[in-house]
């Protein structure tokens, strides 16, 4: 009978166990930096309205996130994505796109974001099991914070954009790219 594919082992080509922590490191470093700079053209646009205080909120959280990981890049010795000049733009532009559409549409994208994060940190935590405990403790205390963004988020009417569903979507494939790009590139 043939071996199932879990219990195969590591296949050729598959990551070590240092390479699959160095890619956690260097996808989450990025994603946080993404998630700044969405966030700063969501206040670009809207930072002077009602949403303002909760945007700055979320971004501030985002720039604690960032620091922890980019402490964990110089510890750790591991070289950042070189795709940051990309995602210093997109992440802008994805930010301050969305808020021009409006409020609702801006708060859409946060909990577009925040779920693909979600799922990707559930993840790594799963992949992580006992071996990296302060790593999966941070990935952890950081997964439930985008919780809470994407909760705030549907709060303030994230559903109400029009086109959510294609929005959303388009959202999440993107956000799904970056990270796979971030983990290689």
């Amino acid at each position: 009978m043939a071996k199932s594919p879990s219990r195969l082992g590591p296949l050729p080509g598959d990551p070590t166990k240092a390479e699959m922590v160095e890619r956690m490191i260097r996808v989450d470093q990025a994603g946080e930096f993404g998630a700044k700079r969405i966030y700063a053209g969501q206040i670009a646009v809207l930072g002077l309205t009602e949403d303002g205080p909760l945007l700055r909120e979320m971004a501030a959280t985002e720039e604690r996130h960032l620091d922890r990981f980019n402490t964990m890049l110089t510890q750790r010795r591991v070289r950042p994505t070189a795709l940051s000049p990309v995602w210093h733009i997109a992440g802008f532009a994805l930010g301050a796109g969305t808020a021009l559409l409006g409020r609702e549409a801006a708060m859409a994208c946060t909990v577009a974001v925040e779920e693909v994060i979600e799922e990707h940190y559930q993840g790594q935590s799963d992949a992580l099991g006992d071996t990296e405990p302060e790593l999966k403790a941070v990935i952890d205390e950081f997964r439930a914070d985008e919780i809470g963004h994407k909760e705030s988020a549907l709060e303030a009417g994230a559903e109400n954009a029009p086109g959510y569903p294609i929005l959303s979507a388009a959202v999440k494939t993107g956000s799904r790219l970056a990270i796979w790009l971030s983990e290689r590139v």
